[in-house]
């Protein structure tokens, strides 16, 4: 990293807390409304990270944009009611986010959930104590893309690449941070493993590794 403030991109999902349980009940409550079957697991714990529309995309045979759109408003029923709730936080995450402040880095988180979810879960857990804001994709789908929510992350905070470093557990985090010349670590404790993440700068094997991102360099 550079001499400027040291900045830290946090993925939520996989790498701050595991909501796969809401995540997938709230996918099998979508599926079962347009009769399809249920993918079983192993499948499931997949589409944890990826945007949702990409999911639902895979997981419908011959599914169009209307069958999609349909699928993602059934997610977001029971997601928005219950699904979100159905989250645990990673132990260690609060001691290695209150670190990472202590050392006076800028933390924010960047999603691909939706951002009126994201929101509530960061509040819910208290991690808005040491997150400056959350980024993430509207319910429309703007944004969707990672690498663009993570280049408009970079511009609206007017932030140096180069002083930076994204932290998650799946592909979608390190192409974000490829396309955008940001220093990449991967999380282990997630849903990617180390073939998935092989690309990475570093490979952080627990959430107490998180905090030493801060002044130590990736680069």
């Amino acid at each position: 990293m550079s001499a400027t403030t040291p900045v830290v991109l946090l993925d939520l999902d996989g790498t701050l807390s595991d909501n796969h349980a809401g995540i997938s009940a709230s996918i099998r409550h979508a599926l079962a409304a347009q009769g399809v079957a249920d993918p079983g697991e192993r499948e499931l714990c997949a589409c944890v990270g990826p945007p949702l529309r990409e999911t639902f995309a895979r997981l419908i045979p011959g599914a169009g944009s209307a069958e999609v759109e349909a699928a993602v408003l059934r997610y977001r029923e029971r997601f928005g009611e219950l699904g979100w709730k159905e989250n645990t936080v990673y132990e260690g995450i609060e001691v290695a986010l209150a670190s990472l402040r202590a050392q006076g880095c800028r933390l924010f988180v960047c999603t691909s959930k939706p951002r009126t979810f994201a929101v509530r879960i960061v509040g819910h857990f208290g991690f808005d104590r040491f997150v400056e804001r959350v980024y993430g994709p509207d319910l429309s789908g703007a944004l969707d893309d990672k690498a663009a929510l993570m280049a408009h992350l970079l511009e609206t905070e007017r932030l140096s690449a180069a002083a930076c470093v994204m932290a998650g557990d799946r592909h979608h985090d390190l192409r974000a941070a490829r396309a955008n010349r940001v220093a990449f670590a991967g999380v282990l404790w997630g849903y990617g493993d180390a073939h998935e993440l092989a690309a990475a700068d570093r490979l952080l094997t627990h959430p107490s590794e998180l905090a030493s991102l801060g002044p130590a360099p990736l680069r």
